[in-house]
């Protein structure tokens, strides 16, 4: 644990005196929010769980969890630095929280790494989970969902390796190295950044690392109303590319472009719907309804068809059907509206075909149309 007095930025938190500081001008804090803060400051980077902050901070006392949320929002409005309303405390979905401006961890924790994945010929990158600076917890699948896309896209550069997304978001919520992330995942470069949702706006701010000297080779940012979002996706994308090789920017990057939908309301349950989907078969239920809704709006949006067959067979799967015959029928009759529409898209095809094939089609066909997926994206580790 940290002690004495941290300071980060413009403040100074005095940890033994239980003080916060903004330049020399003291800021009054409720004593549960500066107990909230000293915990989160003195974990060194590392996430705190509720549980802990509430075993720690209302110790022997019986209180709502809510009330840390309300304390969290205190604490975030009285450290927004110049008004730019940039959190210091980041929520990590299904985790607890962090805080962004504690102490880099000691040199030995950093160098002393294991020998890490072989870093392959060609150029290689990994997407780290972006920040949230939304000021909204409730908006952290939205910024997941940046990742997932802008992922994606950069997936199906050939001369391109990415890393899967399971693999990125293994670093979310942590205070990360880039040349150790650069070593354990077997990587030449690290695209890291931050997304904020405001209304109907979305800036997203991007900076290419390279993983083996930590130089930045490129930061930019992309803003502008959310009707644009894929836009911004594809710029981001084309940006990365163009740094590492422009000669193929132009003629890799414009087979990213195809839109899935044109309906953002759609877009939305569908990011809402894949951030919960692998979180627990509990939740299969809500991604389903969530996802059926998108499709109401859009009935040709092929990602959303293809994870709603998924869902239907997870259920199925696990159990968790409450008329498993309807459901069979719902899970088929997505999958096959989802090949109808998938074109080049990877995941659309393997996860309509996981389903199909479940479901009872023919086991040999499904295989090839997961083999087609991973001749589209050789890189696609769910495929």
């Amino acid at each position: 644990m940290v002690e004495g007095e941290i300071s980060f930025g413009r403040f100074r938190l005095d940890l033994a005196r239980r003080e916060l500081r903004r330049d020399q001008t003291l800021v009054r804090l409720g004593s549960r929010a500066l107990d909230i803060l000293c915990v989160l400051a003195s974990a060194g980077g590392k996430v705190v769980s509720k549980d802990e902050l509430m075993e720690r901070v209302w110790a022997g006392v019986v209180v709502e969890e809510h009330n840390i949320q309300v304390h969290i929002s205190a604490l975030r409005r009285a450290l927004a630095e110049d008004g730019d309303g940039e959190s210091r405390i980041v929520t990590v979905s299904g985790r607890g929280y962090r805080f962004l401006g504690s102490p880099d961890p000691p040199a030995a924790d950093i160098t002393a790494a294991e020998p890490g994945a072989p870093v392959p010929e060609q150029p290689s990158l990994v997407v780290l989970p972006f920040l949230n600076l939304s000021g909204d917890p409730e908006q952290e699948y939205f910024a997941d969902g940046m990742v997932e896309e802008i992922t994606t896209a950069l997936s199906r550069i050939r001369w391109l390796s990415v890393t899967a997304r399971n693999s990125s978001f293994t670093y979310k919520g942590q205070h990360v190295d880039v040349k150790r992330v650069g070593r354990e995942l077997g990587v030449r470069y690290v695209l890291e950044g931050s997304v904020r949702r405001s209304g109907a706006r979305v800036r997203i701010a991007a900076q290419l690392i390279d993983a083996g000297t930590g130089a930045h080779l490129w930061a930019d940012r992309f803003g502008g109303p959310l009707e644009d979002v894929f836009d911004l996706q594809d710029k981001v994308a084309s940006s990365v590319a163009g740094i590492i090789e422009p000669a193929l920017q132009e003629a890799e990057t414009a087979r990213s472009k195809g839109r899935p939908t044109k309906d953002l309301t759609a877009y939305d349950l569908y990011l809402r719907a894949h951030a919960i989907v692998w979180s627990s078969a509990g939740q299969i239920p809500e991604a389903l309804r969530l996802l059926e809704q998108a499709i109401e709006r859009d009935r040709r949006y092929g990602p959303a068809l293809a994870w709603a067959a998924f869902c239907c067979y997870r259920l199925l799967l696990d159990g968790r059907s409450d008329a498993p015959a309807i459901d069979r029928l719902k899970g088929v009759d997505f999958a096959r509206r989802a090949l109808e529409v998938a074109g080049d898209d990877p995941g659309t095809l393997a996860n309509a075909a996981q389903a199909l094939a479940y479901f009872g089609e023919d086991v040999v066909a499904m295989m090839a149309l997961v083999d087609r997926a991973l001749a589209l994206n050789p890189h696609f580790a769910r495929g």
